[in-house]
């Protein structure tokens, strides 16, 4: 892919140069240069220069792959301790949406050990087909092991479409796979379609926090890769009457090579449910002042049978876990009831929350900008009104 100026063409107007967000473009003796170590091919010169279509941008298609060789929509089914995750029944929904349009089919892959009757299920979930990694070794996730299986996939069933969620675990490794088959990637989608006449993937994400929605295409790469967040889309509904293909492949243990070791897995002891899972949640920011008054938090998620959530800011200063953080850097949630108390309402936190049905914040300061995406705004101090929310709904039962 590249970037070329017709000195033919061009006529020096420095319409390209105003064009220019990177300051790539210089005018000298009535001609353009661009200085492609600043250029990130946007093309947005080449719609300045649409009068006289001096610059031109060139993209060159892989020699790798045809296009015309994929077919099907896969996804990928995510697993913890044998148990499939409540993501991968939404990517069984939007996928099986997807392939209708297309009119090809769905495929499940599974990686897990002991699992054949699960596999079995993703039929009655929407699943034309089940392609079941069978391995003690693939109990838990590894990366390294689970990117080279998908490749492997990948370059046996060619998929068009690839899905996965957008967690820890798609997060880590589709990104691999994505690079190694030369796919296309849109991660942490939050809208998916059909392009029918092209018969292209058409994934939409936030961009600029939440500010903008991109819609992105990869016209020139397969298979077309998505991650999608958690909670966006309608699971797959059951149906008994459903068949399908269950393929089963044995995995030779001594063929995986991975650069970690899995010493052991710690289950967090929680009381209330996970905030990716949850309908109601209760987030604290650093407006509740220490570790000790999260309590308080505690206390209402539990008396309303929702999740604890926490700002950054509250995670970092070592008040609650990671895995408790909302936001672009912790995890993506919509819950029918977000209640966010002592949070001030950073771009980066709202990213992770606005697509909440209901929001409630609580914040002494009447200009935190919380309020701006607020349904219901309260003025006052979270260490005080909490205990009288919890007070009251116990009441009620």
């Amino acid at each position: 892919m590249g970037i070329k100026i017709s000195l033919e063409k061009c006529i020096g107007c420095s319409l390209c140069v105003r064009a220019c967000a990177l300051n790539a473009i210089t005018v000298a003796d009535k001609k353009a240069a661009i200085d492609t170590a600043k250029c990130n091919l946007c093309a947005a010169c080449v719609e300045a220069c649409k009068k006289y279509q001096a610059i031109t941008i060139t993209k060159e298609t892989s020699s790798k792959i045809n296009v015309n060789d994929y077919a099907n929509v896969a996804v990928f089914i995510e697993q913890h301790g044998g148990k499939v995750a409540g993501v991968s029944f939404e990517m069984l929904g939007e996928g099986r949406k997807l392939a209708d349009q297309l009119g090809e089919k769905l495929v499940a892959v599974l990686l897990g050990s002991g699992m054949a009757e699960a596999a079995g299920d993703l039929v009655k979930y929407g699943a034309d087909k089940v392609v079941y990694f069978d391995s003690p070794e693939l109990a838990m996730f590894r990366d390294d092991t689970y990117a080279a299986l998908m490749c492997e996939f990948v370059d046996s069933d060619k998929p068009a479409i690839l899905l996965a969620g957008a967690t820890a675990v798609g997060r880590s490794f589709i990104p691999k796979v994505a690079a190694r088959v030369w796919g296309g990637l849109t991660a942490d989608c939050t809208k998916l379609d059909i392009d029918t006449e092209r018969r292209l993937l058409l994934g939409t994400r936030p961009a600029f926090g939440g500010n903008l929605m991109a819609t992105i295409i990869a016209p020139h790469h397969r298979p077309q890769i998505a991650t999608v967040r958690h909670k966006v889309m309608k699971a797959a509904a059951r149906d008994d009457g459903r068949i399908g293909d269950i393929v089963v492949k044995k995995v030779d243990a001594s063929k995986i090579a991975e650069r970690t070791k899995i010493l052991d897995f710690v289950r967090e002891v929680e009381s209330t449910v996970n905030i990716t899972e949850a309908d109601i949640i209760v987030s604290g920011g650093r407006g509740m002042g220490k570790a000790e008054n999260f309590e308080l938090i505690r206390g209402l998620a539990e008396a309303l049978g929702g999740a604890v959530g926490a700002s950054r800011a509250a995670v970092d200063a070592g008040w609650i876990p990671y895995s408790h953080q909302v936001g672009q850097t912790g995890k993506t949630v919509c819950p029918k009831l977000y209640i966010a108390c002592g949070i001030s309402g950073s771009v980066q936190h709202m990213a992770g929350m606005q697509s909440s049905d209901y929001i409630i914040a609580i914040n002494k300061d009447p200009a935190a900008d919380i309020f701006q995406i607020a349904n219901l705004g309260l003025v006052g101090d979270a260490l005080q009104v909490l205990p009288e929310l919890t007070r009251a709904f116990k009441e009620r039962g």
